[in-house]
C-alpha cells in the first residue's frame, strides 16, 4: 500500500469518526497528519477543510450541551467521505513535498516541455512578424514621418547615430537598399536646413 493510499485511509477513518461523534479535537487531527507537516498555515488550511465538511474541531472534547448547539446534519455517505479524504491527502502530499522556493521552481520547471530548435524558430518568426506589424501601424500614424525627419535633422546637426532614434525600418543587409547612396541623405537635410534659413531671412526682412 502506497503512502498516499495509507493517508487517504487514515483520513477517511478520521472523517468518519468526526461524523460519528460530531466533532474532532486538534489532537486527533494532528495524530493523522504526516510528520513532515509542521507549518501552522498548512495545518490551519487542513483544519479549515475539515470544518467545511461540517465537522467542528475543538481544543478539547466539548460537553453535551455544546454539541447540541452545533449539531447539524451528520449523515455522510462513503463516496463523500472518500472524496474528502482524497482531497485532504492531496493537500498534505503537496504541502509536504517542499516549501523551498528554489526547489518548488525547479520542480515546476520539470513539468514544462522544453522548446525544440524548430519551436524556437517559429516563435522568433512570430515575434518578428508582430514587430513589423507594429512598425507599419506606427508609420501610418499622423506626424510620425515629420517627427522622424526632425530627429534626423537634429542628429545631422548635433551628431549622433540614427540607431539611437529608431531601428528596424531599414535593413542594411537588404538587397533592395543597395541602390541608396548614403551621401545623398545629408544633401536632403542640407536642403531642408537651407529652406528653413531662407524663411527666417524673409521674416527678418
Amino acid at each position: 500500500m502506497t503512502s498516499v493510499v495509507k493517508q487517504q485511509s487514515r483520513l477517511k477513518s478520521l472523517i468518519a469518526k468526526g461524523k460519528e461523534q460530531g466533532y474532532l479535537t486538534y489532537a486527533e487531527v494532528n495524530d493523522h497528519l504526516p510528520d513532515d507537516i509542521s507549518d501552522p498555515d498548512q495545518v490551519e488550511d487542513i483544519i479549515q477543510m475539515i470544518n467545511d465538511m461540517g465537522i467542528h474541531v475543538y481544543e478539547q472534547a466539548p460537553d453535551a450541551d455544546e454539541l447540541l448547539m452545533t449539531e447539524g446534519d451528520s449523515s455522510a455517505d462513503d463516496i463523500a467521505a472518500a472524496e474528502a479524504a482524497a482531497a485532504l491527502a492531496a493537500v498534505e502530499t503537496e504541502a509536504g513535498r517542499t516549501t523551498d522556493p528554489v526547489r518548488m521552481y525547479m520542480r515546476e520547471m520539470g513539468t514544462v516541455e522544453l522548446l525544440t530548435r524548430e519551436g524556437e524558430i517559429v516563435i522568433a518568426k512570430r515575434i518578428e512578424e508582430g514587430i513589423r506589424e507594429v512598425m507599419a501601424a506606427i508609420s501610418m500614424f499622423p506626424g510620425t514621418v515629420d517627427g522622424i525627419l526632425a530627429d534626423y535633422a537634429r542628429v545631422v546637426e548635433e551628431g549622433g547615430r540614427l540607431s539611437d532614434i529608431f531601428s528596424g525600418y531599414i535593413d542594411p543587409d537588404d538587397d533592395g537598399m543597395s541602390g541608396v547612396n548614403s551621401d545623398d541623405i545629408p544633401a536632403v537635410a542640407s536642403k531642408e536646413t537651407k529652406k528653413d534659413d531662407d524663411e527666417e531671412d524673409d521674416e527678418e526682412d
